[in-house]
């Protein structure tokens, strides 16, 4: 197994941001939020935190589904949130979808959500700890959680297999991140050992298919 590659923590490139954001993530980004509504259907109200809420596609999907949620989305890179307000505002979302710039690691929301989400942040993060630390101190206890990543393949090889496989008619932009974001993402065992580090072990791992794993559960 080859060893974690970090890469920049925060995309704040405007094309990098442009780039990700009209890459074709509908069936992912669906996806998620039919697992959030599958892993837990007696969540039909409240409030979620969506950390690293990117362009808010996942957001905007999320009110659509559940007409008595409302998100707060938090991400660091300016252009990403610039990216989400106007799609938020074009959904007609802007009452029910909060959308600020900020680093997790600093977030403090008076109204502590209900259930906390994420869709391909980890991987962005040096420290994995922070993460989960953050995540278990900001929301209620008792909240529901569901993470979702990319899983870091054996080889160098393998990752660009990937890339090609999924990403083959994607701009050069975006398959560049994508094949470095697979070589900065974690192993099973790693997120195991970094929720048994924080005594999250309500919290349960598995991995859907070649590229992902997901985390899901109650704080």
């Amino acid at each position: 197994m080859m060893a974690r590659t970090l890469e920049p923590e925060v995309m704040d490139e405007p094309e990098q941001a442009r780039a990700y954001a009209n890459a074709d993530f509908e069936e992912e980004n669906q996806g998620f939020v039919d697992r959030f509504r599958d892993f837990f259907p007696e969540f039909t109200e409240g409030h979620v935190l969506d950390i690293g809420c990117g362009p808010a596609d996942i957001p905007i999907r999320l009110v659509r589904a559940m007409p008595k949620c409302r998100v707060t989305g938090i991400d660091a890179s300016g252009p990403m949130i610039e990216i989400g307000a106007e799609a938020v505002r074009k959904a007609g979302f802007s009452h029910r979808i909060t959308l600020r710039c900020e680093r997790f690691q600093s977030c403090e929301l008076a109204d502590r959500p209900d259930a906390v989400i994420s869709n391909s942040l980890l991987h962005h993060v040096p420290n994995p700890l922070q993460f989960w630390y953050a995540a278990k101190k900001t929301a209620k206890p008792g909240a529901y959680v569901l993470v979702m990543d990319l899983l870091r393949p054996e080889s160098a090889e393998e990752a660009q297999a990937i890339v090609d496989l999924y990403a083959a008619e994607e701009p050069a932009i975006l398959r560049r991140d994508f094949y470095h974001s697979l070589l900065a993402a974690f192993t099973e065992d790693e997120v195991a050992a970094q929720l048994a580090e924080l005594n999250l072990s309500r919290l349960l791992i598995d991995v859907p298919d070649d590229r992902h794993w997901i985390v899901g559960g109650r704080l």
